[in-house]
């Protein structure tokens, strides 16, 4: 019922800057809570940055201060802002969003890749 299409990703130089977009559509109106996580090769995947209907954040340790989340209602959309992009951010990134009544439902994922 909700479908997510992420857009943004790319290749960026340490210290550089990204932004990546997320597009829902479909059942809209039931979306609370939505993020971005990230996996790298051989890695589990792992918390990148959460928003809640209301704007409320959450950032693990590894991005805070570096990453900013943001989302606009009225246009269905979430973003990552990604700054002082270190080759440790390298992964694919993924949106997700919390429907209610649904449980969450995530994008295809999007590649992002900080080289040195």
């Amino acid at each position: 019922q909700v479908q997510l299409v992420e857009s943004g990703g790319g290749l960026v130089q340490a210290g550089g800057s990204l932004r990546l977009s997320c597009a829902a559509s479909g059942n809209n109106f039931g979306i609370n809570t939505m993020g971005w996580y990230r996996q790298a090769p051989g890695k589990q995947r792992e918390l990148a940055a959460t928003i809640t209907r209301g704007g409320s954040t959450n950032y693990p340790d590894s991005v805070k201060g570096r990453f900013t989340i943001s989302r606009d209602n009225a246009k269905n959309t979430v973003y990552l802002e990604m700054n002082s992009l270190k080759s440790e951010d390298t992964a694919v990134y993924y949106c997700n969003a919390n429907v209610q009544w649904i449980g969450s439902c995530w994008g295809q994922g999007t590649q992002v890749t900080v080289s040195s």
